[in-house]
């Protein structure tokens, strides 16, 4: 008994001294960020001031005054672990001006998105999803659109490539596209994305960069629409003449889940590829889904629309099929968890500018736990929280 207290008080004294934990790559990162403030009266380096901050997300706080409170109840652990002169660890006021005025967001997105990319990937990194999402916390009377980022997001792997603002409106996003894209590796890349970037533009600069694309098509497309809903419409037989040949090749996948089943179909052709006005089209789809209630026995079914540029040999209906519904990825693996589990939404702040870094860190935080493996990021920073050099060992792949 006594042998295992002493153990267990000498690892915690070298936590405390900082000869566990090592923190160079991920600070040869922070290290980069343009600091705003004047050299006069700075009492903590930048990147220390981020780092915390990273860490208080990842350990369970979503809001400032969380992070600020959680890191003084740290205070011995992490002034020893990092290093820390001043010893005393920033008040919730400094967070909140360094995110808000001292960061620069174009800044921290670019040296983020360049942490985020040299970290190895799981073989899950084709598919490349794009959407958009307004910070509803940056919402005022003034200002009802608020912040809108546009992501691209690996579904597959649960990292965040870039994210751009999308200035005025939501509509915006077929300008911003373009720009994201610019951005990225596209060679041997699937990109994927809703009705809004549906755009020929768009398309002829994926293929352009060694991409593909695959897109849903709604009436913002309206004659392509029409077109594609039409082939897949039963044909009526004419006396003497039968049906014409159809190249139709379907695939079908069942599930049951949160009390129901979903059944997804989708069924493909290559018949509209020189008939149909769209720059490297090579396949078109019908996607329906059947969803049945287990308790009341409702039956609903949603139907959707589609065309890539994967050729048939490429893409097969049962690929194409796991393409559109990892579609769905950034929606639940990117979206969903920044509004619910990080209550980003629910976090006040007026600055567009402070809205925009606490999304760049929420994004960081979420790839980092993605990549480790967790698939329930509460648990995950329940543990964290617990044992906050686990969360620092995310840093370094450990």
């Amino acid at each position: 008994m006594e042998s295992s207290t002493k153990e267990t008080q000498g690892e915690q004294a070298e936590q405390a001294e900082g000869k566990i934990i090592n923190l160079r790559d991920l600070l040869s990162y922070l290290r980069r960020v343009k600091d705003g403030r004047k050299r006069r009266g700075k009492r903590y380096p930048l990147e220390m001031i981020l780092l915390i901050f990273i860490l208080g997300k990842l350990c369970g706080q979503n809001k400032i005054y969380g992070i600020a409170d959680w890191a003084q109840q740290q205070s011995e652990y992490l002034i020893g672990v990092l290093g820390l002169k001043y010893k005393r660890l920033p008040h919730h006021s400094t967070y909140r001006r360094v995110l808000a005025d001292e960061v620069e967001g174009d800044d921290l997105e670019r040296i983020l998105a360049e942490y985020l990319s040299q970290l190895p990937r799981h073989g899950q990194d084709t598919v490349i999803a794009i959407d958009g999402k307004t910070v509803r916390g940056t919402i005022t009377a003034e200002d009802p659109f608020g912040l809108h980022l546009l992501a691209a997001y690996l579904p597959g792997e649960g990292i965040v490539l870039m994210q751009m603002i999308v200035e005025k409106d939501k509509e915006n996003e077929i300008v911003v596209a373009p720009k994201l894209l610019e951005c990225l590796d596209l060679r041997n890349k699937v990109v994927i994305g809703d009705a809004m970037q549906t755009q020929r533009k768009l398309s002829t600069q994926i293929v352009a960069a060694d991409g593909d694309f695959v897109w849903i098509v709604k009436d913002n497309q309206a004659n392509t629409h029409q077109a594609i809903e039409q082939l897949f419409a039963p044909e009526q037989p004419r006396p003497g003449f039968g049906c014409p040949p159809m190249d139709f090749r379907s695939e079908k996948t069942t599930e049951k889940q949160a009390g129901r089943i979903e059944e997804r179909t989708i069924t493909v052709s290559s018949l509209l590829n020189d008939y149909l006005d769209w720059p490297h089209l090579s396949q078109v789809f019908k996607l329906e889904r059947r969803f049945t209630c287990l308790s009341s026995g409702i039956v609903e079914t949603e139907i959707q629309y589609g065309l890539t540029s994967l050729t048939a040999q490429e893409a097969d209906p049962k690929r194409l099929l796991a393409i559109v519904r990892s579609e769905w990825g950034i929606e639940s693996g990117l979206h969903y968890r920044r509004d619910v589990t990080y209550q980003e939404d629910e976090t006040r702040m007026t600055e567009k500018s402070m809205g925009r870094v606490m999304a760049i860190i929420n994004n960081l935080v979420i790839s980092l736990i993605n990549h480790h493996g967790y698939n329930n990021h509460a648990h995950a920073r329940r543990v964290f929280g617990a044992c906050p050099a686990k969360a620092l060992s995310l840093f370094l792949g450990l």
